[in-house]
């Protein structure tokens, strides 16, 4: 297509106004289908274009905002946060056999009028022009793509889309490098470019650092993409661990590793960013935060209602506690499917964090019990993911993490049993709202946790 029939005359970027009258109907009914569309089971109200780029010919980049409150911010449901998603379309006069998955519709008006509309990322073509974009650093309208020049990346390395459930989209390029194409946007430096970052200057070998990435400066500055070696032939734990249960095989020795991997991006982490002393004030926050998430999944999910009071209790203890181990920059988001193995060794990946929570609070310092309390719900997850369910292989496992860490880190996460299991109580809640909206069938899991948890009691910190 003739950038002339999309460019608006005299500007880098897409008169936006027209382009979504093109695109408004279609996005409406493909938006929600998305595995990474945050917004479900809340009804898209309004869209909006805030930047449009052609990136070449017939390739689209947008950040499109999706409202989900009342239209002129009155009335039922004006208080629903909006959300911006990074789109990149392809247009084309006729679609090949080949891209039929990849379909979003025929534009009925506006300046596609008449052009069949798909997500470029599933395009082999696209994909490809997207790294040599990268490649080759520069500006594109607000796009601004860079890279690390002492890392080479070799062009014509051919693309292939992951299909593996993510809230993001990633493209493997000849197996060799990984491109995570951010889908839900917030303003801000994202922590899957700026914690690998840190961490390769830290000389920690159990990340691979970024190669290249893009940004964006409208509406606001954003990053949109990290590009980062790609291990080859690694499996990821979550597989690792139910390979282990299908072949009923200990997986106590990985576990251990797996744990002193951990501890050693937390200890990298501790000297890459400031550290923060916790007090008896912040944890009293840091339980009231908690304790407002659980109501609010509580109001979501009925069924959590009943163990309210006993889950309570687990705040109530971290509340109470005078000191605690240092805040510091953490994963945010650890579980068996965010490392990887590659020979005998573990990596950790995808430093974004929980995606539905805001970015500032994402790259906050915490504790590292948070990344300990995932790791440990992510070993019950898999417990039950087969018949019969195993609790002893997860209690196993559990411990063997724990004593890993604790080799390495010299401090043992159970040793602040009330910090260890507000985290996973928060944990267990997070799961709970993110099943009941994306994966009923598994809401089983956190739910049976949540049960354990509130029947759990300690002794009180003392005073």
């Amino acid at each position: 297509m003739p950038k002339s029939t999309l460019l608006r005359p005299g500007g880098p970027g897409l008169d936006r106004a027209p382009l979504l009258g093109s695109l408004a109907e279609l996005l409406h009914a493909w938006l929600p289908r998305q595995r990474w569309f945050a917004g479900k089971g809340r009804t898209i109200t309004e869209l909006t274009v805030l930047s449009a780029t052609e990136l070449h010919p017939g390739c689209l980049h947008l950040l499109v905002r999706a409202g989900h409150g009342t239209p002129g911010g009155h009335g039922p449901g004006a208080n629903q946060p909006d959300d911006c998603y990074q789109l990149l379309l392809g247009v084309r006069d006729v679609l090949p056999p080949r891209l039929a998955g990849a379909l979003i519709g025929r534009a009925d008006e506006g300046p596609l009028a008449g052009l069949m509309v798909y997500d470029a990322l599933q395009d082999p073509e696209a994909a490809g022009l997207l790294l040599e974009r990268l490649r080759h650093p520069g500006t594109a309208g607000p796009l601004r793509f860079e890279r690390d020049a002492r890392v080479p990346v070799p062009g014509g390395l051919r693309p292939r889309l992951l299909d593996a459930e993510q809230s993001n989209t990633s493209v493997v390029y000849g197996d060799s490098f990984i491109l995570k194409v951010f889908r839900r946007i917030q303003p801000g430096v994202n922590p899957d470019l700026e914690v690998p970052e840190a961490l390769a200057r830290q000389g920690c070998t159990r990340v691979t650092a970024p190669v290249a990435w893009f940004r964006t400066s409208r509406p606001g500055p954003a990053t949109l993409g990290v590009l980062q070696p790609y291990l080859r032939g690694a499996a990821d734990g979550w597989a690792l661990a139910v390979d282990s249960l299908g072949s009923e095989r200990d997986f106590s020795a990985e576990a251990f590793q797996l744990g002193r991997a951990t501890a050693e991006v937390h200890l990298s982490l501790a000297s890459a960013f400031p550290l923060e002393t916790p007090s008896r004030r912040h944890n009293r926050r840091l339980a009231e935060a908690m304790t407002e998430r659980l109501h609010a999944t509580a109001r979501a999910v009925p069924a959590l209602l009943p163990y309210v009071p006993g889950l309570r209790s687990a705040y109530d203890a971290l509340a109470l506690l005078d000191t605690a181990r240092p805040a510091q920059r953490v994963h945010g988001d650890l579980h068996l499917g965010q490392v990887l193995r590659a020979g005998r060794r573990w990596y950790v990946i995808d430093f974004e964090g929980e995606p539905a929570r805001p970015l500032a609070e994402r790259r906050r310092s915490q504790s590292p019990a948070r990344d300990v309390a995932g790791m440990l719900r992510s070993f019950d997850y898999a417990a039950r993911s087969g018949r019969p369910w195993r609790p002893e292989w997860a209690q196993q496992c559990r411990e063997a993490y724990c004593a890993g860490y604790a080799a390495e880190a010299r401090w043992d996460p159970r040793q602040e049993p009330e910090v260890l299991r507000a985290y996973e109580t928060d944990r267990a809640v997070y799961e709970v709202l993110y099943e009941a909206r994306h994966r009923p069938g598994w809401l089983p899991v956190p739910m049976a946790a949540l049960t354990r948890l509130a029947e759990t009691r300690l002794n009180p910190p003392r005073q």
